[in-house]
């Protein structure tokens, strides 16, 4: 059958090594199969693993164990791979904290020991007085596989909405507590998915979006469609919640509602899956009686709210301006909105905005790294709050009237700090800076610019420790995403650190497909050209080699989710490129993906293969329909886990066995499958260390890394 049924752009060439006849070094289990043949268009493809859809069948579950034994047998039967996870958890083991934010008289705070499973929650009255444990998710479960995914503290701080999330599922149950007394009320909140919650000023409860119940058996596959909005009366059972919008007409529409300062509106972004067009409704809370309002009701821009003065609502948006301008609409004239632009597009992209000290205090992105500006409210411009450097910046919340903001600052070889700005001084001072078991003088990030297929220049950040020679040896770990208006930015992550302890490169792509430069960027490397993002990771690769940073032998590439997809599409179309693939619970069946959970939400990024042009080009990428049999793919460990209820691990079991059974060459094509976890959020510290120790324990071997014991 032929594959590539149509030329995406330009792709370089493809060399593959044939080596049909190859001695195996591990006899593979064999999967079970089935003769299920898809039609789309006209174009039979066959899904010859269709049954490892279902991870609970016994003929799964006998794959999925024979799996993971010949995966966890290979691992450690590599000599570093123990003293790799011991620096690991060295490194690991440092006081970090989240970003304050306030209620009232209080501020509460995250905060992780080292090496706790998951953060713990505090509060305190000033920073001056030992804080008070608010919250340990530690405590729920002895192997911490459940995570606090979201809280919302009432205006007068005495109470405190959190959802907890088990397994790493998207599924969250949401809980009430005291804050005086640290104890939960009777009220709890099920099958809430997508959503944060809003408190009502007066404290008698708060807003919140959920799905029906779903099948209990089916609940981590089914598709989820018909999100409702509701209001939770505290004390009462969530059965007698009141239903505040729903749109039955609009299965595939997301509610995210949050009252405003004033607590005079209800304001409801409303998204159709991951699509950045929203639209903005809006409901008078002050008249029990008022309807809702379709204040911007088109999906023709990207629209996010800040704050209001009165009937005035500011907002964030691309509206014409695809790098992000702030405007103003006063909702107490008619519709259509009259907008007016109260701080214009600037060269750079405008990633988040907040209202605090009497200012819009503007995140940008420059050259996909942080830069903050002030503004007045009228607009004008009010100076900038400094950065420590090069890196990423985020928080910043607060009430218009408050004199105080917190932030972080991480870079890739700097650990996450937390300020304090006070905007009477116009000044910063360091509030939490964390204590790390590693010198980061010691380390270098360069920016580096490099030029894709079609001569886009795009950007790449480039870490490694001081006095490394590019001599073409080094071992390299390039990472990218490249999707759906998602930001690639400086950070710290310990397990880099020991990558470039070890003596390896961190490269960092910030493809097409992302945020970094805007909407343009993003719909750049969307839908029918979704394959510039492929070609900019390619670029990224040849780059590293032509510069002589490391050689194809040398030379890992990986990814998670979408990048993922990023991996299995690159390794499929240039094998020859990597001397290692290590794709993460990634998208690999991109002519099914749209069946499972959430899937469908992707549509806005993807497209579909019910569409039939939209088939043509998924099918010219979809990493599953690429791997042909008897060519020599790169190493290749894949990553999942059992409760990943975002992308199905389904991709992940028929990518390996497909892989497993035409590699044509004793380069192993390991599948690694993680239990109790889920797409990644709320991963207990054990798990993700070991899981680190793994990825690298396998790059050592596979790229012929030679580490000091």
């Amino acid at each position: 059958m032929e594959r590539r049924l149509v030329a995406l752009c330009v792709v370089a060439p493809i060399t593959f090594i044939f080596a049909a006849d190859a001695p195996r070094q591990i006899k593979y289990p064999p999967a079970p199969t089935s003769d299920e043949v898809d039609e789309y268009n006209g174009v039979k493809v066959t899904d010859p693993y269709r049954p490892l859809e279902n991870p609970d069948s016994p003929e799964s579950r006998q794959w999925i164990e024979a799996e993971d034994k010949i995966t966890f047998d290979f691992l450690k039967n590599i000599p570093e791979r123990d003293g790799i996870q011991k620096r690991l958890t060295e490194v690991w083991d440092f006081e970090r904290f989240g970003v304050p934010f306030k209620e009232k008289d209080r501020y509460f705070f995250s905060k992780n020991t080292g090496l706790q499973n998951q953060n713990v929650l505090y509060t305190t009255g000033n920073f001056s007085e030992k804080p008070r444990e608010l919250l340990d998710p530690n405590l729920l479960a002895k192997d911490g596989t459940i995570a606090l995914a979201d809280v919302d503290v009432s205006d007068d701080a005495n109470l405190m909405a959190y959802g907890l999330a088990t397994a790493g599922s998207d599924w969250q149950q949401w809980k009430v507590r005291d804050v005086a007394t640290g104890k939960d009320r009777p009220d709890v909140l099920d099958w809430v998915k997508f959503s944060s919650v809003s408190w009502k000023k007066d404290g008698s409860g708060f807003f919140y979006s959920r799905y029906d119940k779903p099948d209990e058996k089916n609940k981590l596959r089914s598709q989820v469609y018909n999100h409702k909005l509701f209001f939770h009366q505290l004390g009462t059972p969530q059965s007698q919640d009141k239903l505040i919008y729903e749109r039955p007409d609009q299965k595939e529409w997301l509610f995210n509602a949050e009252v405003t300062d004033d607590g005079r509106y209800l304001i409801i972004s409303v998204q159709r899956g991951t699509d950045p067009k929203n639209r903005i409704f809006y409901k008078n809370l002050v008249d029990p009686k008022s309807n809702v309002v379709e204040l911007l009701d088109k999906a023709d821009a990207q629209y996010t709210f800040i704050d209001n003065d009165g009937p005035v609502f500011w907002f964030k948006t691309d509206l014409n301006a695809p790098l992000g301008r702030i405007i103003a609409i006063n909702t107490a004239k008619p519709l259509p909105p009259k907008i007016d632009e109260l701080v214009p597009e600037s060269k750079d992209k405008l990633e988040a905005v907040t209202s605090t000290g009497d200012h819009f205090v503007a995140l940008y992105l420059k050259d996909a790294h942080s830069a903050v500006k002030l503004f007045k409210l009228d607009g004008g411009a009010d100076g900038e709050i400094a950065l420590p450097g090069l890196g990423t910046a985020g928080g910043f919340t607060g009430k218009r009237k408050d004199r105080e903001t917190f932030y972080s600052f991480a870079s890739y070889t700097t650990p996450t700090e937390i300020s304090r700005y006070d905007f009477a001084k116009r000044a910063s001072n360091l509030l939490f800076k964390p204590k790390v078991k590693f010198n980061p003088d010691d380390y270098a990030t360069e920016q580096v610019f490099y030029k894709s297929a079609d001569g886009t220049r795009v950007p790449m950040f480039v870490s490694y420790k001081k006095g490394l020679k590019r001599n073409g040896q080094n071992p390299t770990f390039l990472y990218g995403y490249g999707g759906f208006d998602i930001s690639q930015t400086p950070t710290f992550k310990p397990e880099n650190l020991v990558w470039m302890e070890m003596g390896g490169i961190l490269a960092v792509a910030n493809l097409r497909g992302g945020g970094e430069y805007g909407e343009k960027w993003h719909e750049s490397g969307m839908l029918h050209v979704k394959q510039n993002v492929f070609n900019d990771f390619i670029a990224a690769a040849q780059y590293l080699i032509a510069n002589k940073y490391t050689s194809t032998p040398k030379l890992a590439i990986g990814g998670g989710s979408n990048g993922g997809l990023l991996v299995g599409a690159c390794m499929t179309q240039r094998p020859d490129l990597y001397g290692a693939a290590l794709p993460n619970v990634g998208v690999m069946d991109m002519l099914r993906f749209e069946k499972f959970t959430i899937g469908w939400a992707w549509t806005s990024d993807y497209g579909s293969a019910q569409n039939p042009d939209d088939f043509a080009y998924l099918y010219a990428y979809s990493p599953l329909h690429h791997i042909a049999k008897g060519y020599c793919y790169p190493a290749t460990m894949i990553t999942t886990a059992d409760h990943d209820d975002r992308v199905v691990p389904a991709h992940s079991f028929k990518f390996a066995a497909t892989l497993q059974a035409a590699q044509g060459c004793d380069k192993p094509t390991l599948i690694r499958i993680e239990t109790k976890a889920g797409h990644g959020a709320g991963k207990p510290t054990t798990k993700i260390i070991e899981e680190t120790a793994d990825r690298w324990a396998f790059l050592v071997k596979e790229l012929g890394m030679k580490i000091a014991k």
